[in-house]
């Protein structure tokens, strides 16, 4: 093997598990370890051998200039209606964390509320959960540290703008739901994890607690748990009226599968009623209670979701009807508004969004200014009015107003960004999948394209936990367009753009269906010569690190280029860390004997296979991410590093102070993108 500075070759050991009569080794099991001196160095080391490569390219500079540039315009997520006030959350430009405005009007920004730039230097304290008490006195609000899924709550006196005593910790994955009084509000937990560290800590014995304003959390009332099942989790949210609260009770991240109760919010003490006793398959989720009817938003027996609605009473749920059927677009979740109910459906994983009435009439279609994304709807039932974030790969998220009263909708705000969008066009075509499959993609580029077979390509998917790849807006494609590229995004398996049976055929022993989604893709784009294999690039993220980690060592060959974000690479052990055991419903879990055989079979770490060249990879991670534990990407890197026999650049970087992405301060998402269109352009672009 050739000496390449990004080859360091790590320690093995003799680590030898035992699956089923199956022995399979696992010689850095030490990467695991992520407080170990040891791996310290490595990644140490690792990130010093990526910088020294990426400070050599010439783009680099340039991506990171650009991109500055590009992110630096106005944005604001669409305004929530609270006790007299907007809330909006805004950022100038270029801010790391948005900032919380309000306003009595919607002409003016009104105030600032809270900015979260304030609470670190370098940005990496986010607001994740964030409610505003009913009479408007409070915002409560969790705060995540450096990408951490778990948070710590603190409350602001709306009056005074100062913050109160009120601190509570060891929360996850939570809502806050205010008492109708305002003396405290509900909230979900996790015991203390001790001497765990962060990666560590499992999430395990989820508890709804209730806390009272002032009080210290010691005192919180623990409203419900469940000793007997510690690996189901709690939460709790109220109609808008609060006159009801409601328990989901959650068994994993997979077919939306949960028990569904509620109580009065006037008695507290009473026993909880059941809407759905036992787990239900799809799910129900309430949407909001009018005049004491609930609707409800479920996919139960409805693959493309349906809404029903019952009647409550302080003596049990009755009279279940369907409102509106399932029909042959998907369903997503609806909003209750005006007494309407405005849904947003998927027609080939482009939105459109039409009105209801409450007994399941049709009203009108709300129209939309193109073919695209609806990423949140604002509203509240009590109001003529809506909001609605609209984007595609074209249109910077855009905040538009309806207006109930007069059917008028009108912009509300609109970004302005330094970027010719007109001279580009999106296309959708589909390509052929191994088993005849149609697979969706949307294919972005110049107008006036020509397919000569010598474009840099970037293919981006996703592939599960019913996640649809719907057309949204991201400034950091933008410096890809404008250097020649194009932007592809596939629709795979997994998803739910074609509903429930869509999401299916691509989890458990049929997740190498999405695999051979993406192959197809790209096989399709150069059969029609929009590039070829040297300037095709994959890149996917999280559940997409183990599709783009996937396919690199099942098609080596395809690939000009791969990018593994945040992955799940270990498929026989992922489980094993933080909230990975949430994810057994979608992949399976190797200790099932049946189960393991086909997460053998495809589990990107174990199918590296020695002395093979590999594509140009880059595979990044963060230090710090709790969700997916960075310690999957390090043992793939060194088994990438032991099996390569080309010279391509394959390297790890690993961001410090960062988790899976939620709240990841600007600062650091130029830096991360700068880098990796620089390692993509660098291997891509040649005989462009």
């Amino acid at each position: 093997m050739k000496n390449l500075p990004n080859r360091r070759q790590s320690r093995r050991e003799l680590v030898v598990d035992n699956y089923h009569g199956t022995q399979v080794a696992d010689p850095y099991r030490w990467l695991e370890d992520d407080t170990a001196p040891e791996v310290q160095q490595w990644m140490k080391e690792q990130n010093s051998d990526f910088e020294t490569y990426v400070s050599n390219q010439p783009m680099r500079e340039e991506f990171k200039s650009r991109l500055t540039s590009l992110w630096h315009y106005a944005k604001a997520s669409p305004p929530h209606y609270f006790a007299g006030y907007y809330y909006t959350w805004r950022n100038s430009g270029l801010q790391n964390q948005h900032v919380l405005y309000r306003s009595p009007n919607l002409e003016d920004m009104g105030e600032v509320v809270l900015d979260p730039n304030t609470l670190s230097e370098d940005g990496t304290v986010a607001v994740i959960a964030r409610s505003v008490s009913p009479g408007g006195n409070y915002f409560a609000y969790s705060l995540s540290t450096s990408g951490s899924d778990w948070q710590e709550i603190k409350l602001l006196d709306l009056n005074t703008k100062k913050d109160c005593a009120d601190h509570l910790k060891h929360a996850k994955f939570t809502s806050i739901t205010w008492l109708p009084d305002e003396s405290g509000f509900f909230y979900t937990r996790y015991p203390d994890p001790k001497t765990s560290t962060v990666l560590a800590a499992q999430a395990r014995n989820s508890m709804v607690c209730l806390h009272l304003l002032g009080q210290d959390q010691s005192m919180d009332t623990v409203i419900h748990k469940d000793d007997d099942n510690p690996d189901w989790d709690f939460h709790v949210y109220s109609d808008e009226d609060k006159n009801w609260l409601f328990l989901g009770v959650g068994a994993g991240t997979t077919l939306r599968r949960n028990k569904l109760f509620y109580k009065p919010m006037a008695d507290l003490s009473s026993p909880w009623l059941p809407i759905a006793p036992e787990f239900v398959e799809g799910g129900y989720s309430v949407v909001g209670v009018v005049d004491g009817t609930a609707y409800i938003y479920t996919q139960n027996e409805a693959p493309f979701g349906k809404v029903v609605s019952m009647k409550l009473s302080n003596n049990g749920a009755t009279d279940l009807k369907t409102v509106i059927p399932n029909g042959t677009e998907m369903l997503e979740y609806p909003t209750l508004a005006n007494n309407q109910l405005v849904c947003m459906f998927l027609n080939h994983a482009i939105h459109r969004v039409s009105i209801y009435d409450l007994c399941g009439s049709y009203v009108k279609d709300i129209n939309l200014p193109s073919l695209g994304d609806v990423s949140a709807i604002a509203a509240k039932n009590s109001r003529d009015e809506c909001f609605i974030q609209f984007s595609s790969f074209l249109f910077p998220a855009t905040v538009l107003r309806y207006d109930f009263a007069t059917g008028e909708m009108s912009t509300w705000f609109a970004p302005e960004i330094d970027f010719p969008l007109h001279e580009y066009e999106t296309v959708q075509e589909f390509c052929t999948s191994k088993d005849g499959t149609q697979v969706p993609l949307f294919i972005t580029h110049k107008k006036g394209l020509v397919k000569d077979g010598t474009n840099p390509t970037h293919l981006y998917g996703y592939g599960g936990f019913s996640i649809s790849m719907t057309p949204g807006f991201s400034v950091s494609n933008l410096v890809w367009l404008e250097k020649g590229g194009i932007y592809v995004q596939a629709c795979l398996r997994g998803g739910l753009e074609y509903g429930e049976a869509w999401h299916r055929a691509g989890m458990l022993e049929s997740k190498q269906n999405v695999f051979d989604d993406f192959i197809a893709a790209g096989e399709y784009l150069i059969k029609e010569k929009y590039t070829s294999q040297k300037q095709l690039s994959i890149r996917g993220g999280s559940n997409g690190g183990l599709l783009t980690g996937a396919c690199l060592t099942q098609r080596p060959d395809l690939f000009g280029a791969v990018v593994v974000q945040v992955p799940v690479l270990d498929m026989l052990r992922y489980h094993l860390f933080t909230a990975g055991r949430y994810w057994t419903g979608e992949y399976g879990c190797a200790d099932n004997a049946e189960e393991f055989e086909f997460l053998y079979k495809y589990s990107p770490l174990h199918n590296v296979k020695m002395n093979t060249v590999y594509p140009p990879t880059l595979i990044m991670t963060a230090d710090t991410d709790d969700r997916v534990v960075p310690g999957q990407a390090r043992k793939f890197a060194a088994t990438l590093y032991a099996a390569d026999a080309g010279d391509n650049p394959i390297y790890i970087r690993i961001e410090k102070s960062a988790g899976h992405g939620g709240g990841m301060p600007v600062s650091k998402i130029i830096e991360g993108s700068a880098d990796l269109y620089t390692f993509l352009m660098a291997n891509t672009a040649a005989g462009k």
